[in-house]
């Protein structure tokens, strides 16, 4: 369009000048007061920003058609690159537009100075670039919400062992965008548009510290030979084969301080594999004793000493690990074992004292499978416990917790002072059986206790029950010498032998009168396990210890036992049920 050029007014003749120097000053006036009139304050002739003219108007009405043109124009989203991860920007979120005010800026006359003024008249306008304003707070929040998909952490080599087969994992560097150097960065993609190319924002470089040269050196050095063939190993006798299947599931290789990569072994994983597991687990893991028998009240062995064969974890990790960079034959080894001897052995058995039966005692029994059951898993548990030089043999951590797991039924017990049904039954008798051997064998007691009522099958004050958490029968050998317990039972019986050596000639047992006697009372209980009881009276009574050396009396220990009277118990039918 053509511009409108404004009226100019008539000027009054001016005088003329008297020199030069004035006529000069009176001329750049009338420039300057020209320019003023010719311009008026509009966007000169032929200026235009993105091809939207502003010639010739006010700033006023060229506000408005940028306005109209030139916002609507603008860019809504920017293709971005971070490393080699690509996406895009909303240019609005990210605060990015056009400024209106600072573009009119650049594309008004210069203003009223004299020299801009006086410029205008000899000069058009012509194409201007818009101002870009960034909001930076809403920037910065884009650009880090953008680092979230686009930053790329740096991934180092690898190498790894899947079912027996060497994997490597490629180097790459990682990416990290500087949201703070990007914010400066966004103006021109802005103005360039979505024609534009994919604008590259700047990122913090990360090298990976194990590089593709290193991961072509391991697999070439240590990953490939050891995938190459099994290992055959031998321990305590035993030979197995590990497969590269099995080798690679516990078999890793780590980056150092250097980014070198070196192999690590599972060995405990290693240890745990079947077919490791199932050959070492074969070897004797506990030392066995030589087993004592006794002919007449001497002691002689009547089976040899096994040592236990313990191989480490780290003991197989050392035997494996050189064989994986072997080839043929050259993968067998031989894992270091450990030998693990016993307290007792024919050789020195005499040395330890186990010479002579120091005591012996048998409790009979009515005869019962639970019963039965119960005496014979508690004598097997017991039966060649050695008991060194004041060590302190325990009944309960012998045998362990009377359950099902264990060994035991249930059967019947004392509980609450009468019989029940529990597991463990019968044990009593064995804890009786012990604590008789002890008695005779002159060692020191720790602790024990009575049934809470006599049994008529018990010497009177001299025996003991056991219960699992509450009650232990220990004692403390104090004999000088080791002490070895044999245990034996029958389906009617339990027999235990203390076998050591004798530090008294004779020991004997003296019982005192029953005194304080108390009758029982007649019960009748409706519980499902109840057992019918028979009733007897309760008394206390002492017992004594005799310790004879040389034919002459040393000292003597007394043991007093209180019982309860036994009640009679009854059971009675549930109603509903039939009679048992």
């Amino acid at each position: 369009m053509r511009p409108r050029m404004p009226s100019v007014p008539r000027i009054a003749s001016l005088p003329p000048l008297a020199v030069a120097g004035g006529a000069l000053t009176v001329g750049v006036g009338g420039l300057y007061l020209a320019g003023l009139l010719l311009t008026g304050g509009e966007i000169e002739a032929g200026t235009s920003v993105r091809g939207v003219d502003l010639g010739g108007l006010t700033r006023e009405e060229a506000a408005r058609k940028l306005e109209r043109h030139l916002v609507d124009a603008g860019s809504r989203t920017l293709a971005v690159k971070v490393g080699d991860r690509e996406g895009t920007l909303d240019t609005r979120r990210a605060g990015l537009s056009y400024d209106i005010p600072a573009t009119l800026d650049r594309a008004a006359a210069t203003g009223t100075d004299p020299v801009g003024v006086i410029g205008g008249l000899f000069r058009s306008g012509g194409a201007i670039e818009p101002v870009v304003r960034v909001d930076e707070d809403k920037a910065r929040a884009a650009l880090g919400k953008l680092a979230g998909s686009l930053d790329e952490k740096v991934r180092e080599g690898a190498v790894s062992f899947n079912d027996g087969r060497v994997e490597r994992t490629a180097p790459h560097r990682g990416y990290a965008l500087d949201v703070d150097a990007a914010i400066g960065s966004l103006r021109a993609p802005f103005l360039r548009g979505t024609a534009g190319p994919v604008t590259v924002l700047p990122a913090r470089e990360s090298e990976p510290r194990v590089t593709a040269d290193e991961v072509q050196r391991a697999v070439r050095e240590f990953a490939r030979p050891a995938m190459s063939a099994p290992v055959t190993l031998a321990a305590g006798g035993k030979r197995f084969t590990i497969t590269p299947a099995v080798l690679g599931e516990h078999l890793t290789m780590r980056p150092d301080d250097t980014g070198r990569l070196t192999p690590e072994l599972d060995s405990k994983g290693l240890r745990a594999a079947p077919v490791v597991a199932g050959a070492l687990n074969g070897l004797p893991a506990t030392p066995r004793d030589a087993r004592l028998g006794l002919e007449g009240d001497r002691a002689v062995v009547t089976a040899d000493a096994r040592p236990a064969l313990k191989v480490t974890d780290e003991a197989l990790g050392k035997a494996v690990l050189p064989l994986l960079t072997r080839t043929g034959g050259a993968r067998t080894g031989e894992v270091d074992t450990q030998r693990i001897q016993p307290e007792v052995t024919r050789e020195n058995a005499a040395r330890l004292g186990l010479t002579e039966k120091m005591s012996s005692f048998t409790v009979n029994f009515e005869p019962a499978a639970y019963r039965t059951t119960n005496v014979g898993r508690a004598v097997e548990l017991i039966n060649g416990s050695v008991v060194m030089p004041n060590e302190t043999w325990s009944f309960n951590r012998t045998v362990g917790e009377r359950t099902e797991a264990n060994g035991f039924v249930d059967g019947v017990m004392i509980l609450n002072d009468r019989y029940t049904k529990a597991p463990g039954g019968g044990v009593s008798a064995v804890a009786t059986t012990v604590f008789n051997a002890m008695f005779f064998a002159g060692v020191a007691p720790v602790e024990h206790g009575a049934h809470s009522f006599y049994i008529e099958r018990y010497p009177e004050g001299r025996e003991a029950t056991v219960a699992w958490g509450s009650l232990d029968l220990r004692f403390t050998n104090d004999s000088g010498k080791a002490l070895y317990i044999r245990a034996e039972s029958t389906a009617t019986s339990v027999t235990i032998s203390f076998i050591g050596t004798k530090k008294y000639d004779e020991i004997t047992s003296v019982k005192g009168p029953r005194t304080r006697v108390e009758q029982p009372a007649r019960k009748v209980s409706a519980d499902e396990r109840c057992v019918p009881q028979t009733p007897l009276e309760g008394f206390d009574v002492t017992v004594e210890r005799v310790f004879r050396d040389a034919g002459r009396e040393v000292r003597r220990e007394p043991f007093r036992t209180h019982y309860t009277p036994r009640d009679e118990i009854v059971c009675e039918e549930t109603p509903g049920e039939p009679g048992t």
